[in-house]
């Protein structure tokens, strides 16, 4: 469930902020360049950072003015106003001590109020930080020479700083269409401009020799934002602690992120939990209605609602008895995890043959990956193949990738060739094959899995 959205105020500002957890230690979570405190949660790998964050600490979100949901404003905003609307987040929330987690252009924000307010601050965890110290003034600013920044603030509300600061995910059009929302709901494209003309010339390198509180710094060994000035930063913050990362993404909330929280949960609390898996080898199952469309134009909205709750209740009894795991259902449209793939094929064979009793068709494709797992989502390039291959399908047939025809190998199921095909969005070519009708029915207790 997404925190509540309140509103502090900060002068005559008002700072959008939400609060996530109750534990022991506060951790005021700075952002960088700009967020936006509920679309952030629209990413569930986001969302789960957040929630890992918020699992050894009371975590606090804010917007800074011109940002998000926090009011717009007419110019940037100084560094003063900046530290007057976080002091008055921890007011509003009653944090009279905090960690400050500062992204990128959030560090020099968060150096300067340790710097100030110690008072106030227990610590500085310090991520991805932009360069905001210099050991030679005569030096280009990095803002001036950094590649591809500049395009994507002139193109701004096309997703086009994901080819910035999370490469990862790049060549995803549903993750560039989604960071295209983000960048148009947090920030104009003239405020979007003008907050990176200011960060040409910020430096803090005064404010940094005076922090004496403990310092994490952290920074991606091929970070966009260059290693270097994070490094220079850690070298003036007396007695700080420097980690080089592996990876290329600068997003916090993309990669190993795990890396990341183990190592501000240690710094936070001493100690480190042992995480959650978060990749983990599955089957996974999509079914759909055949001709739904159609369908759904000749019966009416009430007979097809009708059908629908009836179709649902089915394919649901089947997944009970086949002991698979539904993930989501996505319009008429099942999404099912197995422990293996006997089982899922079985569970896809029996919801083909019961479904006819009510005059309809359902296709089903199969695919056994490594997936993300993300909560009660699944995620990854194994959940793309799988609703690819179920693309293919036609009336009542059980389309599987050659993976899970291995992986049956010796279970009586037999297969029929349906050639090699290129799936939207997934490298390389696979074969795909379909689940004979006459295949051999196993005692359920028995089915083979991946599992034993």
């Amino acid at each position: 469930m997404r925190p509540a959205t309140r509103y502090a105020k900060s002068g005559d500002v008002h700072i959008a902020y939400q609060v996530v957890g109750d534990g022991p230690r506060d951790i005021v979570f700075v952002p960088g360049w700009v967020s936006h405190v509920e679309h952030g949660w629209a990413f569930p790998a986001f969302a789960h950072m957040l929630e890992r964050l918020a699992s050894f600490s009371r975590l606090i979100l804010f917007d800074k003015r011109g940002t998000g949901l926090s009011d717009p404003v007419a110019s940037v905003p100084t560094i003063e106003e900046r530290m007057a609307d976080l002091s008055a987040v921890m007011e509003a929330t009653g944090s009279e001590r905090a960690f400050l987690l500062g992204e990128c252009e959030g560090v020099p924000l968060s150096v300067v109020f340790a710097a100030a307010h110690p008072e106030r601050v227990d610590g500085l965890v310090l991520y991805g930080s932009m360069p905001c110290v210099t050991s030679d003034p005569a030096e280009p600013r990095w803002i001036d020479e950094a590649d591809g920044l500049q395009d994507a603030v002139d193109n701004w509300g096309e997703g086009r700083t994901l080819d910035i600061f999370a490469p990862t995910l790049a060549g995803n059009e549903r993750d560039r269409h989604s960071m295209g929302e983000f960048e148009r709901a947090s920030a104009s494209p003239g405020m979007a401009c003008a907050l990176l003309e200011s960060l040409r010339d910020i430096d803090v390198a005064a404010a940094a020799t005076s922090v004496h509180q403990p310092a994490l710094i952290l920074h991606r060994r091929d970070d966009y934002v260059p290693i270097g000035p994070a490094r220079e930063l850690a070298d003036l913050i007396p007695g700080s602690r420097f980690v080089e990362l592996e990876g290329h993404d600068h997003a916090l909330t993309v990669g190993d992120t795990e890396a990341i929280v183990g190592e501000i949960e240690e710094f936070v609390t001493g100690t480190r939990q042992q995480p959650e898996p978060t990749r983990a080898l599955i089957t996974v199952l999509f079914t759909d209605i055949v001709g739904s469309t159609r369908l759904a134009a000749e019966l009416g909205d009430a007979r097809w609602r009708t059908l629908l709750d009836d179709h649902n209740r089915t394919v649901r009894e089947q997944i009970a008895q086949h002991h698979g795991r539904e993930i989501k259902t996505v319009g008429d449209g099942f999404v099912v995890t197995f422990d293996g793939p006997a089982r899922a094929i079985w569970c896809a064979r029996a919801i083909t043959e019961a479904v006819r009793e009510l005059d309809i068709e359902v296709r089903a494709g199969i695919h056994t990956g490594e997936a993300e797992l993300l909560g009660d989502d699944i995620g990854g390039l194994a959940v793309h193949i799988g609703a690819r291959v179920a693309a293919l399908a036609g009336p009542s047939e059980v389309l599987v990738t050659r993976t899970v025809r291995d992986l049956v190998a010796g279970s009586g199921i037999a297969f029929a060739d349906r050639g090699v095909h290129e799936l939207k969005g997934v490298p390389g070519e696979w074969d795909v094959l379909a689940v004979a009708e006459d295949s051999g029915r196993p005692v359920l207790q028995s089915a083979p899995s991946l599992a034993g």
